[in-house]
Formats: C-alpha cells, structure tokens, sequence
C-alpha cells in the first residue's frame, strides 16, 4: 500500500480575526440571513465566508432557501479537506469512510459493531491523528470538524459508501435500533424500490413518534428517493419538509415543500417568515377549499379547531395542535376521520393567527365569518383575540380563560403556549410563566426545536411584567437567535420589538432605538401590525421616562391606527395607561379620555387587579387635584393584588408627584422613595431619575444607592451579557455576532459599563467580575 505526503498543515487563524473577516464581507446581508448562513456553514466562518458570495440575490434577501448540499455551500473548503483526505493510506481512508458514515448526515451508533464484524484493524487511524484529522476514542471516530466529517464521507467512492452503510446495517438489530437499520438500508441501496421506500416510511414515523425529527426527515428523503410512485414521492417530501421545520432548519423545509405539493406547510411558512397578509389570503383560501371537499365526503362539520390529531391524512407533526381540544360544550373529544377536515380546520387556526398578527380588523372579522359559515369553532385563544380585537371583551374574557386552563394532554407545545398567551392577557403572569416554561421542554422533549423561541418569547414577557427584566431581556435575546435560525424572521421581529420595550424600561436608548427600527421596519415589510405596535411603543415609552412627552403623546396616538404593519388593538390597550400619562402631561386629553373609556371596558370584563389598577391610575391622572388621591389609593390597593411591580412603582411616582402639589409633604416622600428603591432593584435608571428629580422638588436628601446595590443591579440584562463577554476576551465585533447587535451598540453598551461601574478598562472590568464570581 502506497502512502502519499500529508500536505502541509494550514495556518491558524484566531477566532477574533475570522469574525473580523465575516464581519467585513460585504454587502451586508439581513440578520436572519446572517444567521442562517452560518448555521448552514456549521460555524466555521470560513465556508461561511466562502458561501455568501455563492448566494442568489433573493437568497441574500432571504426570499429563498439557502443551499442544502455541502457541495454547493462551501466547495472550495470540502475540496481543500479531500485533498487532506485523499493524501492519507487507503486503509486510513476506509476505517474513516465507516466512522463518517455513522454518524452523517444521522448518528447511528454502531462503528465500533461495524469494525468488529468485518475485522478491520483501527490502528490505521494512527495516521488521521498525526494529520490532525481525526482521532480515535472510546467510544468511536471524532473528526476534527464537521467539515472533515462530510469530506471523509464524500472521498469514498459511491461503491465503498453503499458497502460502509450494508456493513453498519448488519449490525444494527438491537430493540429501538430499526430506524437506523432501515436508514442505512435506504442508504446502501442502488435504485428505486416500493419495497424500501415503505420501510423507509415506516422507519420515519416510528422515529418522528419518538420526537427523532432528524433521522425521520432523512428517512423521508431517501424513501422519496427511492419510491417509483410520484404521488407517494410528494407524500413523503411534504413529511420530511414537516420534519426539518421542527427540527428547526427552515431553509431544508422550504426546499423541500417547493418539490411537493404541500399548501398547508408553504402556508405555515409564509407565516412565520413571509407576508402575513398574503400568508392570511393564502391559509384562508385554502381552508375553504378543503373544507368543501369534506362536505362533499359528507362530514360533520362542527369541529373546534384545535381538534387536529392523528390520522388526519396531513404530513406527521407538521401542524402544532398535535393533540385533540374538547369541544367547548361536551367532556369528549369528537373523533372526525376525515383529513379534508382536519386540513380545513388546521388552516383556518393559522389564519386566524395571521389575522391576529397584521392586527387587521378586516380580515379578523373575516376568519371569524368563515369558520361560523363552515361550523368550525376556532381555538380558543385565537378566538379571544380576535373577539378582542373585535371590541367583544366579555366573549374575550370567557375564551381566553377556557384556554388559559387547558394545557393540553401530554403536555402539547403549542397549547401550553397558548395557554400562556391566554393568561397573559388575562393578567395571570404567574399561570403565563408556568404554563411558557412548560412548553419549551416539552418542545425540547420532542424535538420540536422551532417551538422553543416563541415559548421562551412569551415566558420573557411574564419575566419582564413581574420584575426580573433581567432574566427576561437574556431569555429574548437567546430567543431572538433561535428564532433567526429556526428560519422564522416574523417571530424575530416579535422579539426585537419585545427588546426595544424591555431597553426602553431599563435605560438603553440606543439600543431601543436600534430593536425598535429592526422591528418597524421588518413588520411594514411583512405586513404584521402586533411588533409594529410594540415597536412604536417603545420609542413612546422611552419618550416618556426621558421628558419627551409631545413626542410620546403622538407616538401613543398613532397606536390608535389599524392595518398591516401599522397598528393592533392588543398594544393599544396595554399602551394606554402611558398614553393617558402623556395626554395629560401635555394638557391634551380629549382622545386620552375615549381611550382610557376602552380600556376600562376591557379592565372590567377581565378583572385583572393589575389592569383594574391602572385603569384607576389614568382615573387619578385625568382627575382635578384633591380628586385624584382616593383614585391612586384605590389604584395602588388593586397593586397589592397583582403581579406588575413595575407599574405599581410608576403608579407610586405619579402619586408621589401629586402629593407633593398638594403640599401633602410626607406621604409624598414615602411614596417617592418606595419608587426609587423599587426603580433602582428594577433596573430602570430614567424612572429613578424622575422619582430623585420629584424628591429635590420636595427639598427631600436624596442619596445614590448604587454602592449598596448588587453589581448585577447596576447593570442592564444587555449590558451585563455585553460585560462578562468582553471579560472572557471577546472583542466588540464578536459579542455583535452574539447578541445581534451592531458593533456601535456594543461600544455604546461598554461604555455605560464602565460609567456605572466606574471603571475605566477591561482589566478593570476583569478583576471587577472576577472579584464578585462573575
């Protein structure tokens, strides 16, 4: 055997001067994008680098998926590691080959099986060590980088890859192991055969029951490949493009779906990164469409729709309401074999939630008329959002507590989510947070990846009401990754407005601004009013703790405005409490008044202490003088049953500051002073500034706190994250990739680092963290 020169080791590259590298490539792409390519370029900035010159023009847009074969990502980088490859002793190659094939594009687990059945002598790997390629353990094969792996693979010819794949097929026949054992079967096979597409069919539901998303799409793949029968080919494609959006790659869903003839999934794509009007058109027009095939298999039509299970004839866990609803008037659940019903109703809940995310009172009235023409009755918290919406408060209460206390059974991801939405809107931030935690693991429990962001979005708003802004802002900003790349751009956008909010609360201006316009402007583009109108809420409330407050008044106005991308009844109502502060500061209240009227309406048909407290609140503001103070006790008593401690410090402010005109100077300074504590635990520097400005007004010492305070209390959630990455040694540009932030904003964010903490260097701030347990 011929053993050829290992070429000469490439030189390494600090990660520092990668990101640099990546950072200035040009033009730059959208975030999400972004992302995606290196998600797709596993890491290495390297092939990332090498793939975003390769993309289309609608790919760098994001309009098109991204390349799913590793030959087309990152050509140049597998050339240059098959080379590596190739260079090495046949025999080196081949126990590589083996190794390669167990674990790509699935792990199987049965290497070691493998070279013990055909007697192959591992010391040939001695030599993929001394290259620095791979290295030998316990337990198998580790390749240097994923790269390596995917290179040692695609070196073998395609003779020796069906040989390694019959030999790992051999001897994988444990109990559990018959996914795996198909897989390599369908793998080592050399043309179609119904036969093993139905194996491999089998194989893929067997493993998508066991929440495997990854093995069940491969599976589906190469059954696809396999099958000789075009409608069963489109079959299986739309289950394996089902499984690769659960598993959370968007970019192989999508690819996947366009060779099928599955609208339902385009739909749900469309929807959580597309258009949501079109998205809305599209869901709508095909859930007529479907429900009258059912009516001319005769179904009944009176189903709820959340009622999807299995059997539907739709494309396994494709769709999130994977388990049965009751129907509202019965303790059963209906039974109803017809997948063009099931398909009906399925599409008519998506619409109605695109309907509800443009905040378009058209076309919620719209599903609404549809699904009582077709008997379907919509899930329940859609259902209370669109009556919400609608101006129906007490039909809304009455949904949205049915679907606030159904978690599903066995725990559905999906109906703990809307739970949790349910509760939140009811003021139940405590039931909002249980049920948001619960469905991230039970996302994560079945694999269902692309779930876990808008769990951990809705639990960050239960975080952020109930005082821990901290814990909320780091759950956002780790969701906003997942979410850009899980391929759901809309829901991004849902959380880069939740961030501007949650900046604006705790100081970060530019930083508010920045979400605040990543969200403005991907919402007008993709016509979804809900994060439009968080978005602009923010700047509002920003406006409104610094002094601004004309500015903040018309902000809060155009709120009142509806239509995709513009405004949402939802945000109005949680916004006018603010609103109210600003009309009245600006001595205009005449709108104030009309909506503060709304707004009481909703208070009183949900009886939320909290909500009911600031309902009191705005009373107390739009009061003359002596008036307002039973209205901020009543307000501040309705506090004390509730969760949102922010608003009752800001309820203790506005009180505060009343008192003090009235001359009523000593309950004036407890009521400030119980504000600024409770602005300073918070987090909210604007707000304390405020309360201290209040209590000079009063003549009252007021003194710094901070010494007292915990370093992480000084800190914004944004600012700490951004202060323990530059200690570890990241540089700027590297903690931008992270956070998804833009290098300014990251320089701005040290520098308030060091104003708050004093310091005037990263030593400093490394021995300062250090010092703490940091």
């Amino acid at each position: 055997m011929v053993t050829s020169v290992n070429p000469p080791p490439q030189p390494r590259i600090s990660p520092p001067q990668l990101t640099d590298a990546w950072q200035q490539l040009g033009p730059p792409l959208p975030e999400g994008v972004r992302v995606r390519v290196l998600r797709a370029a596993y890491g290495d900035p390297r092939a990332a680098a090498e793939l975003v010159p390769l993309l289309t023009e609608r790919q760098a847009a994001g309009l098109d998926p991204l390349p799913a074969e590793p030959a087309a990502l990152a050509p140049e980088l597998l050339r240059a590691h098959r080379l590596e490859i190739r260079a090495l002793p046949d025999d080196t190659r081949l126990v590589l080959l083996l190794a390669a094939a167990d674990q790509y594009p699935v792990a199987t687990h049965a290497f070691l099986r493998a070279v013990a059945a055909a007697h192959l002598d591992t010391r040939a790997l001695e030599a993929a060590e001394a290259a620095g390629i791979a290295h030998a353990t316990a337990s198998g094969v580790v390749f240097r980088d994923a790269w390596t792996r995917i290179a040692a693979y695609e070196s073998g010819s395609s003779a020796d890859r069906r040989d390694a794949h019959r030999l790992l097929a051999r001897v994988l026949h444990g109990d559990g192991e018959t996914p795996r054992r198909s897989w390599h079967r369908g793998a080592g096979a050399l043309g179609p055969s119904a036969r093993l597409a139905a194996e491999l069919g089998a194989a893929a539901h067997e493993a998508r029951e066991l929440g495997d998303h990854l093995l069940a799409g491969a599976l589906g793949e190469r059954a696809a490949a396999l099958s000789p029968d075009p409608r069963e080919r489109s079959r299986l494609l739309s289950r394996a493009a089902a499984d690769a959006w659960h598993r959370g790659d968007g970019d192989r869903a999508r690819g996947l779906v366009s060779a099928s003839d599955e609208s339902a999934l385009n739909g749900m794509l469309a929807l959580r990164s597309g258009n949501a009007t079109e998205a809305f058109d599209g869901l709508l027009t095909a859930a007529v469409r479907h429900a009258r095939a059912a009516l001319e298999q005769g179904s009944v039509l009176n189903r709820s729709a959340g009622d999807q299970g299995p059997g539907s004839g739709l494309p396994d866990g494709t769709y999130p309401y994977g388990s049965r609803y009751p129907h509202p008037d019965s303790q059963s659940s209906y039974q109803v074999p017809n997948p063009a019903l099931d398909t009906a109703v399925h599409l008519l809940a998506r619409a109605t939630e695109a309907a509800v995310y443009t905040g378009d009172l058209r076309r919620c009235r719209e599903a609404a008329t549809v699904a009582a023409r077709l008997g379907v009755i919509p899930p329940g918290t859609l259902a209370g959002l669109a009556a919400a919406v609608e101006g129906r408060y007490e039909d809304a209460r009455n949904l949205l507590k049915a679907a606030a206390g159904r978690c599903g059974p066995g725990g559905d991801p999906t109906l703990l989510i809307h739970s949790g939405i349910a509760a939140l809107l009811l003021g139940d931030h405590s039931g909002a947070e249980r049920a948001t935690v619960r469905a991230a693991a039970s996302a994560r429990a079945r694999g269902e990846t692309v779930t876990v962001p808008q769990a951990m979005e809705f639990r960050a708003y239960a975080d952020f009401w109930t005082g821990r802004p901290r814990a909320a802002e780091t759950a956002a900003a780790d969701a906003l990754w997942q979410a850009y790349a899980t391929g759901q751009d809309n829901g991004a956008c849902h959380l880069q407005a939740a961030l501007a909010m949650f900046a604006a609360v705790t100081g970060d201006g530019e930083v508010c601004r920045e979400r605040a316009e990543a969200a403005r402007t991907h919402a007008r583009a993709h016509g979804l009013g809900l994060p439009a109108a968080l978005a602009l809420w923010a700047l509002a409330f920003l406006d409104l703790s610094t002094g601004r407050f004309e500015s903040a008044a018309a902000r809060l106005r155009a709120l009142a405005g509806f239509g995709p991308g513009h405004g949402h009844r939802a945000i109005r109502h949680l916004a006018t409490p603010h609103y109210v502060e600003a009309a009245v500061r600006t001595g205009d209240t005449r709108v104030a008044r009309a909506a503060h009227a709304d707004y009481d309406r909703w208070a009183a048909a949900v009886r939320s202490s909290d909500d009911l407290a600031l309902s009191a609140r705005c009373r107390a503001l739009l009061a003359p003088g002596p008036e307002a103070v039973d209205h901020y006790r009543t307000a501040l008593d309705l506090h004390a049953h509730g969760t949102r401690d922010f608003e009752r410090a800001r309820t203790e402010l506005l009180f505060g500051s009343a008192l003090r005109r009235l001359r009523r100077r000593t309950e004036a300074r407890d009521r400030l002073h119980s504000a600024l504590e409770a602005f300073e635990t918070f987090g909210a520097p604007h707000c304390a500034t405020q309360a201290r400005a209040e209590l000079r007004a009063l003549g009252a010492p007021v003194t710094a706190s901070w010494g007292t305070v915990d370093l992480t209390a000084r800190l914004t959630a944004q600012q700490l994250m951004v202060a323990r990455m530059a200690a570890e040694g990241a540089t700027n540009r590297e903690i931008a990739v992270r956070l998804a932030l833009s290098p300014r904003t990251i320089d701005h964010h040290l520098r308030g680092v060091f104003s708050r903490l004093g310091i005037r260097s990263r030593i400093e701030l490394v021995r300062l963290l250090g010092e703490v347990g940091l």
